[in-house]
């Protein structure tokens, strides 16, 4: 786990909304905005595609953290900007946590979550991926960025866990973007000099008939981007690393190969996480993730579903996971005597904020057939270049 420092282009941007500063606030971005453009006719066109950027940027970072976008967003030269009380005592660079070293896709989805930093300045702060949460937890990161799934392997589970243990931290964002696996190689190297190619288990697995046409030794590692980083400072010309082109950036190495991996459409899914409520918002774009356990087990699932169907509410992922409070559960036999099954807590993405009246319903109404309902978080969703 790293802790990256963004820094902010703007000293306006590095207003802190993290956890300890101050509570943060629930607002309704949109209404702000619109009040923001009342009196500024002159000075400002608000469009629905620069309010929605603006909606977007504010999920994202928090209000106050978003000012200095904002700014650039409303503000025409020459004209005065916006007054959005800030206390300067607050300002300072926005603290992200993620799994990793620089050069990882963590790193990547970090840097592209927060665009408007001017650096990223890594910090070890452990390996396990918990780490980020109770980095957030104790407020010495304001976000943390985690991976969530993969488009050809599925979701994470382990992460999806430490989601339902620590109900302090809710997801405020989410960041889809496309996987580029590179061949990595110190400079000047050729494909006769290696002997063998090493990265981390899924991304060889996503590389296998490019990795048996060249008939090399694969390893496997934990980290890419650490190895990565060996190869560049030891200078080691016999090995070659699957990674991402932002680790040959950082690390100085040659592209030997873009786009290795046997086939497309291969996509990560990262999820932005904060402590608190955080802001909240109504808008397009948006989606709403509920955790819930049923008290008639899995059978009660269709009903569960059909809570938000019914209400025109279009469900667009559904992932369950043991119920940890409840692991086993007992049910009575049609011929008598009792059955042991598998008790889940299942998870849903639901298009929607949780500020949307059919949505609040949606979720009342589980709360009526559920062991317990817990909304993750309700945020906007993008996609990276």
């Amino acid at each position: 786990m790293a802790i990256g420092t963004l820094s902010p282009t703007s000293p306006v941007a590095a207003s802190g909304s993290a956890a300890g500063s101050r509570k943060p606030r629930k607002i309704y971005v949109r209404a702000n905005l619109k009040q923001h453009r009342k009196g500024k006719e002159d000075n400002c066109t608000l469009s629905s595609s620069t309010m929605h950027r603006a909606e977007v940027l504010a999920s994202r970072l928090g209000l106050d953290i978003a000012v200095a976008e904002l700014e650039r967003l409303f503000s025409q030269p020459g004209a005065d900007p916006p007054d959005y009380g800030l206390d300067s005592g607050h300002r300072r660079p926005i603290r992200v946590a993620y799994q990793g070293v620089r050069g990882s896709y963590c790193h990547e989805a970090a840097t592209t979550s927060f665009p408007s930093a001017a650096a990223v300045e890594a910090f070890p702060s452990g390996f396990w991926m918990e780490d980020a949460f109770s980095t957030l937890e104790s407020g010495s990161a304001d976000r943390a960025i985690i991976p969530a799934e993969n488009s050809l392997d599925g979701p994470i589970d382990r992460n999806l866990d430490l989601l339902l243990r620590h109900p302090a931290v809710r997801i405020t964002g989410e960041l889809v973007v496309p996987v580029n696996h590179c061949l990595l190689a110190a400079p000047g190297v050729g494909i006769s000099d290696l002997r063998r190619i090493v990265s981390h288990p899924q991304a060889l697995g996503h590389c296998e008939r490019r990795l048996q046409s060249l008939d090399l030794e694969v390893e496997e590692v934990a980290d890419a981007a650490e190895a990565a980083r060996a190869v560049a400072e030891d200078r080691i010309r016999d090995t070659a690393v699957i990674g991402s082109r932002i680790a040959a950036k950082e690390f100085g190495l040659r592209v030997m190969e873009q786009s290795f991996h046997d086939e497309g459409g291969n996509y990560n899914r990262f999820l932005q996480l904060g402590v608190g409520d955080g802001p909240l918002y109504c808008g397009e774009n948006r989606k709403t993730t509920v955790a819930f356990s049923l008290e008639k087990g899995v059978s009660g699932l269709f009903r569960a579903l059909w809570v938000f169907e019914s209400r025109g509410i279009r469900v667009t992922k559904v992932d369950h996971r043991p119920n940890r409070a409840n692991p086993v559960r007992l049910v009575n036999r049609a011929g008598g005597g009792e059955l042991a099954q598998m008790d889940y807590v299942f998870v849903v993405d639901v298009e929607g904020s949780e500020l949307d009246r059919r949505v609040a319903a949606a979720v009342a109404g589980l709360d009526e057939i559920s062991g317990f309902v817990r909304v993750l978080g309700s945020y906007a969703c993008t996609c990276g270049a």
